[in-house]
């Protein structure tokens, strides 16, 4: 019998007010671990937007998600990263689509030219800053597949090897065949807010996950998680064949708010020695969300607070 792990415990304000801006946001079984890791195992070797970057500490690759520059367009977001010292970043679609509703973001992304997520691209990569994940959202359907589809075509404009998706459980199916046709793979990002449809608790990745193919991950977000009432350490030390990354922050249990690293419920320091340990693979993009005087400073301070456990 399988042991049940008790694992409770342009300017945007917040991630919740971009994801309202675009709608209501966000074979295999994901307990098919052995197969899994051999898939995961043969990517990480084959990717080169996984290869290890300038900011890889004890074998861990620690980059940024880039929403954590939301406050200042991509030019001056690459450069911040590049003085910090970040050598990899998950791309935020606030640093490449524009702030519209649903309907006319989903023309948007039917019609942009890919010369523009190109550019981007380019321009990461010159900074020295390896963008290995799209962050591609899709909010509550219906969504044709013409524009699932086009997330991954400009995951591939962008040089990226893989798309991180804020999404719901009824999407999942068409980000699956997607994934499939174009032979990429999609971490589902997590949110703290329980309720159907949503990709938040540990059975909500399961049920993400069965029946779909080794290209369905989870991109885990372990303040979040936190947040929601789970332990990501647990989590991870259970499930991390079919972790793709993680958004490293820190929040308070029981829905409390984003702070300073350290200051909050989530075991920073447990999860990121755990990848240092045994899970080298997977990539961690540290996400700044709380307010600070300063976001550059700011998150050249989550950068060094996360440098110095991985060295230690």
């Amino acid at each position: 019998m399988r042991r049940k792990l008790n694992l409770r415990m342009p300017n945007y304000t917040s991630f919740r007010e971009y994801e309202n801006m675009q709608g209501s946001m966000p074979g295999a079984d994901c307990t098919q671990i052995n197969r899994r890791k051999l898939v995961l195992a043969a990517a990480a070797l084959l990717a080169p937007g996984f290869a290890k970057p300038r900011s890889t500490f004890r074998g861990v690759a620690l980059g940024v998600q880039s929403y954590s520059f939301r406050d200042r367009p991509l030019d001056e977001a690459i450069a911040a990263m590049a003085k910090i010292g970040f050598g990899a970043c998950e791309l935020s679609g606030v640093h490449l689509e524009p702030r519209l509703r649903a309907a006319e973001l989903r023309q948007w992304r039917l019609t942009v030219p890919l010369d523009h997520f190109e550019t981007a691209g380019r321009k990461l990569r010159q900074a020295g800053i390896e963008p290995g994940v799209l962050t591609y959202n899709l909010g509550s359907p219906p969504h044709p597949e013409a524009e699932i589809s086009r997330g991954f075509e400009m995951a591939k404009a962008l040089g990226a090897k893989a798309i991180s998706s804020s999404t719901k459980l009824n999407v999942v199916p068409g980000l699956d065949a997607a994934a499939k046709r174009y032979k990429m793979r999609v971490g589902l990002h997590n949110h703290s807010t329980i309720r159907p449809e949503e990709v938040t608790t540990p059975d909500d990745f399961s049920a993400a996950c069965r029946g779909r193919s080794d290209y369905i991950g989870i991109t885990l977000d372990i303040g979040h998680f936190v947040a929601a009432g789970f332990d990501p350490a647990a989590y991870l030390r259970e499930h991390q064949a079919i972790v793709m990354g993680l958004h490293i922050k820190d929040r308070k249990k029981n829905q409390g708010p984003n702070v300073v690293f350290g200051e909050g419920d989530t075991p920073i320091g447990p999860v990121l020695r755990y990848i240092r340990d045994h899970a080298r693979k997977i990539p961690c993009y540290i996400e700044y969300e709380y307010a600070g005087p300063e976001t550059a400073a700011e998150v050249g301070k989550c950068f060094d607070y996360c440098k110095h456990i991985l060295m230690s």
